[in-house]
């Protein structure tokens, strides 16, 4: 079976910024696949290339067999994307918003109708699914992202940190859907700073640091290589991040001063 997600020497940058530095891995379908890195390490900068939001430098980009960015309107019609900040059309209602989504998607009314019903009724939304998203929580709003990014029901899913907002219920309520999906043979790639998360969900994990790979493995192998003790030991390790220890007593030293 040919991989959902090919990446093979992807370069990008900013100006005169380079950001990614010749990445390469390819996803099966069915992968729930992790993409870690400290902040400024181009997870969601590759999340936006593979979504067709930016061009690669150079490189070779391939979803589901379409080449980026050639055919990043194909694309977009086989994935689905929850940014880690979006800006939603505030004077619709929730109803309105995801019937629009998937009327992108040229999905009929008689198939988009249920699945906004059945969406909305899983994240506990039905009685406010004529409300405006200009008065939704955060963690509302996090919900109709979430609803609109799958009510196509795409091939391959891109997450960018996902759950924040939401409540205990709801997250478990989306890990254990995108597990299912997964099961359906949906690909899923999922960034996030929440390791125990990412080690819980993930069968697969990436890890870049300062635009190159620096890990990929199961979870399993990945503390096995390090000699972890859970993914955030192994992630400390391979990044090279500082230990906080000494920056925690630096604070308490300066608030007891």
């Amino acid at each position: 079976m040919p991989p959902s997600i090919v990446v093979e020497n992807l370069r990008f940058g900013y100006a005169r910024t380079d950001v990614l530095h010749g990445l390469s891995f390819a996803i099966q379908p069915g992968e729930v696949t992790g993409l870690l890195g400290p902040n400024g390490a181009g997870k969601s900068t590759t999340i936006k290339i593979l979504t067709g939001l930016l061009e690669p430098g150079s490189g070779r980009v391939a979803i589901e067999g379409l080449e980026l960015p050639r055919d990043a309107l194909a694309v977009k019609r086989r994935i689905g994307y929850v940014p880690e900040a979006a800006e939603l059309y505030e004077t619709l209602s929730a109803h309105e918003f995801l019937a629009l989504a998937g009327r992108l998607h040229d999905l009929e009314d008689a198939v988009l109708l249920p699945r906004i019903d059945a969406l909305f009724g899983a994240f506990d939304l039905l009685d406010h699914a004529h409300g405006r998203l200009a008065t939704f929580s955060k963690g509302m709003r996090q919900k109709v992202l979430v609803a609109a990014a799958l009510v196509h029901d795409p091939a391959v899913v891109f997450l960018d940190e996902p759950l924040t907002g939401l409540d205990v219920e709801s997250a478990v309520l989306v890990k254990t859907l995108l597990a299912a999906l997964a099961a359906r043979g949906r690909t899923i790639l999922y960034s996030s700073h929440v390791l125990d998360v990412v080690e819980r969900l993930c069968t697969r994990v990436l890890i870049v640091d300062k635009g190159s790979l620096v890990a990929d493995g199961s979870p399993e192998a990945l503390k096995a290589r390090t000699r972890g003790t859970s993914l955030e030991a192994v992630f400390q390790d391979l990044t090279h991040a500082d230990r906080v220890e000494p920056r925690v007593e630096r604070i308490l030293d300066g608030l007891g001063a």
